[in-house]
């Protein structure tokens, strides 16, 4: 998937896609590829860096190569008092790898990533139901992934 975003121009949009596609990339082979020098290059990427547009540099995991198959999505409803203590608590756990306040009621949208069902169960037990001010609790994994895309920040 291209990224492209309107307040860059077109060099500034294929240096990020070169990025996007390998963080890893030479200033040399970036220049070669939009035709422009190492130097101007590397100001560019300077440039977006400065402005916050490229944040940080990055690897993706593959979770199934260190055991973890199981993708799911936790969507918690927590009492209103409780809603700071929980989320720091919740940013502790390990197996936890996105956590989103929603709109609504103080609704919390979980991502972890786990080895088995067994534990699910065991995270579930352990983990959620025994948060303070847990209201409703809705679990739904991940069956197939049809776009992820990580080079941008939801």
């Amino acid at each position: 998937m291209k990224i492209h975003i309107e307040e860059l121009d077109e060099i500034d949009n294929k240096i990020i896609n070169l990025l996007a596609d390998n963080a890893r990339m030479s200033f040399v082979e970036i220049g070669d590829e939009v035709g422009l020098s190492r130097v101007a290059v590397k100001m560019r990427i300077q440039a977006l860096e400065k402005r916050g547009v490229i944040e940080k540099y990055s690897i993706i995991i593959n979770p199934e190569k260190i055991g973890n198959t199981l993708a799911v999505f936790f969507d918690l409803k927590i009492s209103a008092q409780n809603l700071n203590s929980v989320c720091e608590t919740l940013k502790q756990v390990p197996q936890i790898t996105k956590i989103y306040q929603m709109t609504g009621d103080t609704r919390l949208h979980i991502h972890a990533m786990l080895k088995s069902n067994t534990d699910l169960e065991d995270f579930l037990k352990n983990q959620i139901y025994v948060l303070p001010g847990l209201l409703e609790c809705s679990c739904n994994t991940i069956i197939a992934r049809i776009k992820d895309n990580e080079q941008i920040r939801i």
